[in-house]
């Protein structure tokens, strides 16, 4: 691999298959490698599992001998239950090399979907994080917070990128290049060590449509068809109050947007990360990474605003206008992707507003 530290490209990733380094169980769909990421797929083997765990020094396999319920197979297609947690092993497996670790994180759509979804590897101590030189399955731990869901092998839910070395801008670098390439279009910007500072628009549009909350007791969604479920069965629409704040209720779903458009250059990758807790007990955008080109004129973005989505914890927790609730993270590229977010992908969610995910009309 390269002596030079940053994310991997899609060539790379390819590479990657092409060397050994990552295997499947069937062959890769065409728009499975993104510029940035690799989308992981469900294999058939899946177990119900009484709580979530971390493998620590056994196995995943191990882990599961020990806290399953049942074993079932997705194949033919499985409703998963909202409150309930999921273990399915992944079509994709990795023998990486010695200097390349992983990084996961679910995907837009699911996030959308509050599907709450963790990647785990065997003699992991933390989720969502793939050692260098990691070589075994990968698995991924799925529990639907607000909507049952309808998945089969091959759906995809979880996202992969993969480094060398620490790519990761600072406070200084991070200034340079906003400066240069404009990365938040905003009224301000607020960038320091932890990266780029996020706020909620809750001004509305010309409606006054500020965000959405998700409906409790609905139908089930197929996470592989588009457009297949009416807005009004699954949202309640959140309109703009006189005061310009939204009350957050324990443990309901929200899908709500930034007030800043973002802008990711060719060349860099971005990721959202929850803002400090102690500035609220609240959690913002479960998915998390931004690819090269997102937001980008070249590709058919000019800004493109985060939609973020919200749970409040514990209390009800008020949300004003303008309110920081994240921050962006950016990360070099080892080389640029032959393909950008965006009209190079015929991306879902490039150029976008406030948008619910691709499966409702």
């Amino acid at each position: 691999m390269s002596s030079v530290s940053g994310i991997l490209s899609d060539r790379q990733i390819g590479d990657l298959f092409q060397t050994g380094r990552l295997a499947s169980d069937s062959e890769l769909e065409k728009d499975q490698i993104q510029p940035a990421s690799l989308d992981l797929r469900l294999g058939s083997k899946a177990w119900r599992v009484r709580a979530s765990f971390l493998p620590g020094e056994t196995t995943v396999a191990e882990k599961l001998d020990r806290f399953a319920l049942h074993q079932f197979t997705l194949d033919g297609g499985t409703v998963l239950e909202v409150g309930c947690v999921y273990i399915v092993e992944l079509q994709e497996r990795a023998a990486l090399p010695e200097t390349v670790a992983a990084s996961a994180n679910p995907k837009s759509s699911t996030g959308r979907l509050d599907i709450f979804t963790r990647v785990l590897v065997d003699r992991a101590r933390q989720f969502d994080m793939v050692g260098a030189g990691y070589n075994g399955p990968i698995y991924v731990e799925i529990s639907p917070r607000t909507f049952p869901v309808l998945v089969r092998p091959g759906s995809r839910l979880s996202q992969i990128r993969f480094r060398e070395g620490d790519a990761l801008l600072g406070a200084e670098e991070l200034l340079k290049l906003h400066e240069a390439e404009t990365l938040v279009a905003g009224e301000r910007h607020d960038i320091d060590a932890r990266g780029i500072a996020m706020s909620i628009d809750l001004s509305g549009d010309e409606n006054g449509l500020i965000g959405y909350r998700g409906k409790r007791h609905t139908g089930v969604v197929d996470v592989d068809k588009k457009a297949a479920c009416k807005v009004a069965d699954y949202w309640e629409p959140l309109h703009r109050t006189d005061g310009g704040e939204l009350v957050l209720d324990p443990d309901e779903f929200y899908i709500l947007v930034s007030r800043e458009a973002v802008h990711v250059p060719p060349d860099y990758a971005a990721e959202m990360v929850p803002f400090d807790p102690l500035v609220g007990e609240f959690r913002v955008h479960y998915a998390g990474f931004f690819d090269p080109g997102f937001g980008n004129a070249n590709a058919g973005g000019a800004g493109s605003r985060a939609v973020l989505e919200v749970r409040s914890h514990e209390v009800p927790f008020i949300l004003e206008h303008g309110q920081t609730v994240g921050r962006l993270v950016y990360e070099r590229m080892q080389e640029r992707p032959t393909a950008l977010y965006g009209s190079d992908l015929g991306s879902n969610y490039q150029a976008q507003g406030l948008k619910l995910s691709k499966h409702f009309y």
